[in-house]
Formats: C-alpha cells, sequence, structure tokens
C-alpha cells in the first residue's frame, strides 16, 4: 500500500525543515512538495528535494511544475486534473507522472495520455471539494483502468486507510493523515 503524503503550508514549515520531514517519512513512501501560493516555491523545492534524499522516500515529487521537476531532479511529478496535455512533456523528460482525476472519464483520458498513476478524489468529505464519491468508487474504476489509483479526500484515520486498500486502491493520498501542526 503506497503511504502519499502531500505537503502544504499546513504541514511543512521550512524553519523547522528536518523535523517535517522525519515526521513525514514515519509513514510517508512519497512526498509531494506543494504550495500553491508561495513565490519562493522554486527556491524551496530545491531546498526540500535535497533534504528529502536524507529520508528513506520512495519516490520524490514536485507539484504542476514538470519543467521545475526535472530541473531540480525531482522522481517525478503531481499534475492539477487541468494538466492533462502535460502528461506526455512530463512524461518525455523521464518523470513519473501523478495526475490528480474526479471522474472516470478523467482516469481513462490519464491512462490513455501516459500517466504512471492517478489520484481519485474526494473519497471521503473534504472541505471545498464537493460531494465525496466512496469508497466504492475506487472498485469500479479499478475495472476501468489498469494503472494504479491513489484514493485522495477526507483521509485522516487508519481505518479510512484500510477501507481504500480493501476497495481496491492501490494507495493513498493525504495533506492532513501525516500530521499538521501548523494548523491554527
Amino acid at each position: 500500500m503506497i503511504y502519499y503524503a502531500i505537503s502544504d503550508p499546513s504541514t511543512l514549515n521550512f524553519d523547522d525543515l528536518d523535523s517535517d520531514l522525519d515526521r513525514f517519512s514515519q509513514k510517508a513512501t512519497i512526498i509531494t512538495y506543494r504550495d500553491k501560493s508561495n513565490i519562493d516555491y522554486p527556491k524551496n523545492a530545491k531546498i526540500f528535494i535535497e533534504r528529502s534524499r536524507e529520508y528513506n522516500f520512495d519516490m520524490i515529487l514536485l507539484h504542476s511544475d514538470y519543467v521545475l521537476a526535472d530541473e531540480l531532479k525531482a522522481d517525478g511529478i503531481h499534475l492539477a486534473s487541468h494538466q492533462f496535455a502535460d502528461i506526455s512533456s512530463a512524461k518525455s523528460l523521464g518523470l513519473f507522472v501523478i495526475i490528480s482525476c474526479h471522474s472516470v472519464e478523467e482516469a481513462i483520458v490519464a491512462e490513455e495520455f501516459g500517466a504512471d498513476m492517478i489520484t481519485y478524489s474526494p473519497i471521503f468529505a473534504t472541505v471545498n471539494k464537493g460531494d465525496p464519491i466512496g469508497v466504492e468508487s475506487i472498485a469500479k474504476l479499478q475495472k476501468m483502468v489498469s494503472i494504479p489509483i491513489i484514493a485522495l479526500g477526507g483521509i485522516l484515520t487508519q481505518d479510512q486507510v484500510d477501507a481504500c486498500e480493501l476497495s481496491g486502491a492501490s494507495g493513498f493520498a493525504s495533506i492532513r493523515f501525516f500530521g499538521s501542526p501548523y494548523l491554527v
């Protein structure tokens, strides 16, 4: 089962980066640096990748910017759901590609375009992400695509992780499951 940590400012602070990466590494097998509003994203991405290499992650990814991911020698990229056209470009650079999907149709397109893996969401209720699609949707999607499906959305507990695994998910991704010490 893949345990995929998606970082954001509520879970990752560059003033305490080693402590945060250590916390993530206790559970996560894959980690992504994601910070949609940081003007220092390229500088921080470089630091994030370099420091993350000191831990036992199977893969270290960046979010959205596949050119930067290649330049900084990340293992791959997590593309947003509006970036289907970027899959082939990212693949041509040798990057492992995960893309966010929210429908069966998107998942099928992601596979056709060559994505290595998809996140499928929202599985459980989560703020501002629409109605949850439930774990049953994973089993249905698994019959339609052959690439790994990573459950995403509202996954906070081990019981939810277990439910995703029982449904056939290859793993799960979460922000809050891995700890959010910076939430106020």
